[in-house]
């Protein structure tokens, strides 16, 4: 848990850093650097969906994954319950929506769903090497500076969400030990990157996606191979 404890203190004082820099940036340099992190997810995504689908071994879990997980996000309704809890700490938009909740929901896409934020948990778990997570903390930190800038030091909640995202990793590796497999992760990595593309396509006010509604699909691929290989 070394790692993870330091990956969300990189987080905070990103935050810290980004929110005492916001304090003195014009709306029209807020614009660009919106614009400069819709961008970034964009790739992010990307790059994300290109390297592992050509390794995935199920070429149609991540439509099953986003329509089943779409279905149940949207029965939950976890966007606007989301947009509720955070509109209490910062001011709507024009929209009537969060920017906090906008900047949150791709903060938190961007520091969960990578390689390094995945793999870092298990090797920490199971080998004691913590060199991924140590290096995902300096990423992030680099890239909340740039959040926080934008949405504020509200950013800072995203490390609550790190915190349990990689505790949680940690202590599934630590129980399952060789249940975890390459083929999970590449199922996962292709959703998220997908996932983190569409909070790209917001950032940018091309297309307003639902991002938080298709959250659940991150669970599905998860679970359907890990039944698929219990045969």
């Amino acid at each position: 848990m070394i790692g993870t404890f330091f990956n969300v203190a990189m987080i905070l004082v990103g935050s810290f850093a980004g929110s005492y820099f916001k304090k003195g940036i014009k709306p029209a340099y807020n614009e660009i650097l919106t614009q400069a992190l819709g961008l970034v997810a964009m790739a992010v995504g990307i790059n994300a969906v290109v390297q592992h689908m050509p390794k995935s071994h199920y070429p149609v879990l991540f439509i099953v994954s986003l329509a089943v997980g779409g279905v149940i996000g949207q029965w939950l309704d976890l966007e606007k319950h989301f947009d509720n809890l955070v509109g209490k700490f910062s001011k709507p938009s024009a929209d009537g929506k969060s920017n906090l909740a906008e900047g949150l929901a791709t903060g938190i896409l961007l520091y969960c769903i990578g390689s390094l934020s995945i793999l870092g948990p298990i090797q920490a778990a199971l080998n004691k090497d913590y060199t991924f997570l140590f290096t995902n903390g300096m990423l992030d930190g680099i890239t909340s500076i740039v959040l926080a800038s934008t949405f504020g030091f509200g950013m800072a909640f995203a490390a609550v969400a790190v915190f349990c995202w990689q505790g949680s990793i940690y202590l599934i590796a630590m129980l399952l030990q060789n249940s975890i497999n390459a083929d999970m992760i590449t199922e996962l990595t292709v959703v998220g990157g997908i996932l983190i593309l569409a909070s790209g396509l917001g950032l940018l006010n091309i297309k307003k996606i639902k991002v938080l509604n298709l959250l659940p699909s991150l669970v599905v691929p998860i679970v359907v191979v890990g039944v698929l290989q219990m045969f």
